[in-house]
């Protein structure tokens, strides 16, 4: 019998046949990956399990934003995907709740690692590197050198060349942000951002739009985590993906079930089904290019490879914290977004 067929035969899944014929069970999923995984994942659950499936799709500052508002009187029930900073500052200020899933023994240990650091109220359902995209016919046009590191984002000659999201609203930014300032020291770098500012032509709501912005020739270069560049690679348009010479930091999406949900049970079933190998191997139908946390999951072989890219040593703990997210964040606020461009 298959993973999925026996998760398929626990009492998480028969709660639909235990209803009779009362109202069917339900779900209501917010879900801050990529639309149309989003869409995949939901529809595919809910064709696999039988319970009705509500799905809402934000960006993780967003959706972490709207738990939050939600706290007393919580309306979704699980949390899929985006960037997992804030998951674990939801798992601190108790928005989500503690589940073990039978599933954590088929995890890659870094899956593992993101569980117990959230006292296990969030868990890794895939990684992937930060960088960026560059569309290389707006980058001949404009006739400016190829960027190959963090440092060449600051150049003059890309003044109004840059896209990045806002790190308020997306836990894309946020990362660079936490990433930027790990890399060259907190005061070194917010002289970083001041600089990049400076070429930035739009501060979007989503962490992917940048790429989609240059993969239509909006923008020239957008930041992002790698993958979403070569989604726009794999898709045809003219974009080269960056992994930045100076070294970079990375991702551990994760998946949480809010505290006080009112489908528990429900919750629960996705949440062992999502992470199953037929579950992972979604992705690949929508050309998410991620590293799943199943161990048994497939790759594509157009995704990045982490063990070619120089990553920092990433705190998630320290900057997946309340207090420190808020901290730089505000500083950000504060120092770089009220800055003349």
């Amino acid at each position: 019998m298959t993973t999925l067929k026996k998760l398929l035969a626990t009492s998480a899944f028969t709660l639909v046949a235990a209803a009779g014929t009362a109202q069917a069970a339900s779900l209501t999923l917010y879900c801050s990956a990529q639309e149309d995984w989003c869409q995949l994942v939901a529809n595919t659950f809910e064709e696999t399990s039988g319970i009705e499936v509500n799905m809402t799709r934000k960006s993780s500052g967003e959706t972490f934003a709207q738990i939050k508002a939600e706290s007393s009187n919580p309306r979704g029930d699980i949390w899929w995907g985006g960037t997992g900073d804030p998951h674990l500052q939801a798992a601190e200020e108790d928005l989500t709740m503690k589940y073990m899933s039978p599933m954590r023994d088929q995890l890659h240990p870094w899956a593992i690692s993101q569980a117990e650091s959230s006292g296990n109220r969030t868990i890794g359902i895939y990684s992937g590197a930060l960088g960026y995209g560059y569309n290389t016919d707006l980058l001949k046009a404009a006739g400016l050198k190829a960027p190959t590191c963090w440092a060449d984002l600051l150049d003059p000659s890309f003044d109004g060349h840059v896209q990045m999201a806002n790190p308020n609203s997306s836990g894309t930014a946020y990362t660079t942000l936490a990433t930027i300032v790990q890399l060259f020291g907190e005061d070194k770098g917010f002289e970083f951002m001041a600089g990049l500012h400076a070429n930035i032509n739009q501060y979007t709501k989503s962490g992917s739009a940048p790429i989609k912005a240059a993969a239509r020739g909006e923008s020239t270069v957008g930041i992002v985590f790698m993958h979403d560049a070569v989604k726009q690679a794999v898709a045809g348009f003219p974009i080269t993906v960056v992994a930045p010479c100076e070294g970079t930091g990375y991702e551990i999406g994760s998946m949480s079930i809010i505290d006080g949900a009112r489908n528990e049970d429900s919750a629960k079933a996705f949440y062992d089904w999502a992470l199953t190998t037929e579950a992972q191997n979604l992705a690949l139908e929508v050309n998410a290019f991620q590293v799943p946390s199943n161990k048994s999951s497939n790759t594509s072989p157009a995704a990045p490879n982490m063990d070619d890219i120089k990553l920092i040593d990433y705190n998630f703990t320290l900057y997946g914290s309340s207090a420190e997210r808020r901290r730089l964040l505000s500083k950000w606020d504060e120092d770089i977004s009220t800055l003349a461009q």
